[in-house]
């Protein structure tokens, strides 16, 4: 698969609202009969596009009603430390995305917590003491304007 086309595009597009979708009606959307479909979806997942289904949680009916976002200075910013930095972090189930950057800082984490002792007792207890962590500034979400999973199609 060299290249996606319309058709590609619209399963995408209907996966991305819906991945529980029966492929009769997933077919009917698309204007193609189910075979060719479960035939597209199925390369579109050979070569990487899908990466996989799953559920998505709401964090504030699990009471995760807090987000703060972290900027993370490392003391050492060699390939080695990076690399702990980095397996370090994966394993804080209260981050819910990491990236390194380029800037003032080397880092920005998203982090989800029940409220504002909860995200200092992260902080304290999981972020700062991570490996070659030198300093960390914290924003304080007010309000969400925009959060949503990635359709960009």
């Amino acid at each position: 698969m060299d290249q996606i086309d319309a058709i590609d595009r619209k399963i995408l597009a209907e996966l991305t609202r819906n991945a529980r979708i029966p492929i009769a009606e997933l077919s009917r959307n698309v204007g193609l009969s189910k075979t060719p479909v479960a035939h597209r979806i199925r390369a579109l997942e050979e070569v990487g596009l899908i990466t996989g289904y799953r559920a998505i949680l709401s964090p504030l009916k699990l009471g995760l009603t807090h987000v703060t976002y972290v900027e993370v200075s490392l003391a050492d910013t060699r390939e080695a430390a990076l690399q702990q930095f980095n397996a370090a972090i994966r394993a804080i189930p209260e981050v819910e995305e990491c990236y390194m950057i380029a800037g003032g800082c080397d880092y920005l984490v998203k982090i989800r917590s029940r409220d504002m002792a909860d995200f200092r007792r992260i902080l304290a207890e999981k972020l700062s003491v991570l490996p070659h962590v030198n300093n960390t500034s914290s924003h304080v979400s007010m309000e969400a304007v925009v959060e949503q999973n990635f359709t960009g199609i």
